[in-house]
């Protein structure tokens, strides 16, 4: 296992993700979706939840990697006395069944290799029932999930471990394919083809990153971060996840270490801005689109972040057999989180499709009327307390970042109404606006410290302040705004 989680780097097919840890091991891999039950869990726990490693048998090889330019393919570059090999790792975007390739290519002289496979499901805690298939195939069955591994290695199996001992020369390349299925389907079709695979793979991201208006001087380090949230999308919904992996802790040996693998609201406007600065309006019309039906339904429902289909309910567990990324505790799947009142995500939501509008991705008839229900749902708990852009688990307060989300919210769509000549109660939006921003100078600004508050009822700080000026409530150079930059750099700036 790789350890730490600079150590790991990310393949995927737009469907679903893994990690690849610099010695050679898969630790994390969650199929069929980013939150699957199906998954890969070594990277929270240990091998015997579940790792895929090919590695030289030398154990001092010394280790290079990198991707393939404008490409999520991965090459791991391994030196031995005895020469060097590549190992290649990548996911082609295929749309059906997801697959995890691994070539071993030889580079120089002739390289002993040791393959490990340990698949567990649930996060670590199923074990699968191995069976050999007619056609040589390994196959692992656990419930509704099923995977099958192909490979010209001979393959043994010892204390539920899959292992495989080769050799490889200068110019061979040894494949082996790992295919996801659900254990009630057909099985997957055979996937011997994995040089036009990897092929096809290098072709599909370097055709879509080639659509990029990206300039120099870092037109390379911005292609690399646009094909990163890339991989992060679902394409069959348009979602994307904030993050692949889970409990990763906030603190070293902390109790901060949530589940990220789901789509946030407060996400979609910088999403929608990256894709379309980009020149990725599909990209960005899909996220609109997928923003739009996961919000939709009874305005007081609406939630803060949904699973990437748009689900609602995201149980928090905590799988107790796993000890945690550097042992962290607890471990956690779900996020409680999804029950709480944050207030700013109506202004995210309304500035998020105000900037698609005017990025140019159309305007749509029903999204209006569903913005003008959950501006009425607004209208009546603006002046709620909520656990704000932290999502707290504590007591409710009135955050000064809320309440400027909730005048974002009016101010957008006085905006939309205006720019498009909607028809709407645009006065009564007007003077709500105007009461919002009132309440926050008279409330949410300290006058003597020349700072706005964290909230209403405590004059502390925090970086949400950061934001005013970007959302435009307050004119950057306004001294109430600087004063509140200059004094979260005095008491909140931590090494530069």
């Amino acid at each position: 296992m790789a350890g730490l989680i600079e150590d790991y780097a990310l393949i995927g097919d737009c469907e679903t993700a893994a990690l690849v840890g610099r010695d050679g091991s898969i630790d994390w891999l969650c199929w069929p979706r980013f939150n699957s039950d199906a998954c890969f869990a070594a990277l929270l726990g240990d091998a015997s939840n579940g790792h895929w490693q090919l590695v030289p048998v030398d154990a001092g090889a010394r280790v290079t990697r990198r991707y393939r330019p404008g490409t999520l393919v991965l090459e791991t570059t391994f030196e031995t006395d005895q020469g060097s090999v590549m190992l290649i790792d990548f996911m082609p975007p295929r749309g059906k069944a997801s697959d995890l390739m691994r070539l071993v290519r030889g580079v120089q002289g002739r390289v002993a290799m040791h393959m490990e496979l340990v698949l567990r499901f649930g996060y670590g805690a199923v074990v699968p029932w191995v069976t050999r298939l007619p056609d040589g195939r390994l196959r692992a069955i656990a419930g509704p999930d099923m995977v099958v591994l192909q490979t010209p290695v001979p393959l043994q199996g010892r204390d539920l471990t899959t292992l495989a001992d080769f050799e490889v020369s200068a110019g061979e390349t040894v494949p082996f394919v790992l295919t996801y299925g659900r254990s009630h389907d057909e099985l997957p079709a055979a996937r011997m083809e994995p040089l036009q695979a990897l092929q096809s793979t290098e072709e599909f991201w370097r055709a879509w990153i080639g659509r990029s208006n990206i300039q120099e001087p870092y037109r390379e380090l911005v292609q690399r971060s646009l094909i990163t949230l890339k991989a992060m999308t679902y394409a069959p919904t348009g979602g994307v996840v904030a993050a692949v992996t889970t409990s990763l802790p906030e603190q070293n040996s902390g109790e901060r270490n949530w589940d990220y693998r789901f789509c946030w609201i407060r996400d979609a406007t910088l999403t929608l801005l990256t894709f379309m600065d980009a020149g990725y309006f599909e990209e960005a019309a899909a996220w609109r689109d997928w923003l739009l039906r996961a919000v939709a339904g009874a305005p007081a429902q609406m939630q803060i972040m949904y699973g990437i289909a748009g689900e609602r309910r995201l149980h928090e567990w905590s799988p107790t057999w796993l000890p945690g990324y550097e042992g962290a505790q607890p471990v956690r799947i779900g996020n409680a989180a999804h029950t709480q009142v944050q207030l700013d995500t109506f202004g995210e939501l309304m500035d998020a499709l105000l900037q698609g509008c005017k990025g140019g991705l159309g305007f749509d008839k029903a999204a209006w009327q569903l913005q003008q229900a959950l501006l009425l749902q607004l209208g009546e708990i603006w002046d709620q307390p909520d656990e704000g852009i932290w999502e707290v688990r504590g007591q409710r307060m009135r955050f000064t970042h809320s309440a400027v989300m909730a005048w974002v919210a009016f101010d957008r769509a006085v905006q939309t109404a205006e720019a498009f000549d909607l028809e709407g109660p645009v006065p009564k939006w007007r003077e709500l606006r105007e009461r919002i921003k009132s309440e926050v100078w008279a409330r949410g600004f300290d006058a003597g410290k020349n700072h706005f508050k964290r909230a209403f009822e405590d004059s502390g700080l925090d970086a949400s302040l950061l934001l005013l000026a970007q959302v435009g409530f307050v004119a950057p150079e306004h001294p109430a705004f600087v004063g509140t930059v200059e004094a979260i750099e005095r008491e909140l700036l931590v090494d530069g």
